[in-house]
């Protein structure tokens, strides 16, 4: 173990009371990953939305 590895647990338990990275995060770390998480959502409801758009053209067009 570093002593810097160290230092940061121990600056990190005095701030938030946890050793857990999720309640170590920095506001802009969570709303980064808040908002990469609403990205994906996005992403997979277009992926989602275009495979129903080629069903319903399959089934209209003769």
């Amino acid at each position: 173990m570093t002593p810097s590895a160290l230092d940061r647990w121990i600056t990190q338990a005095s701030q938030s009371g946890s050793f857990k990275t999720k309640d170590n995060r920095s506001p802009q770390e969570q709303e980064l990953i808040a908002l990469r998480k609403e990205l994906k959502q996005f992403h997979m409801e277009n992926d989602i939305l275009k495979q129903a758009t080629l069903i319903i053209e399959r089934n209209l067009l003769p």
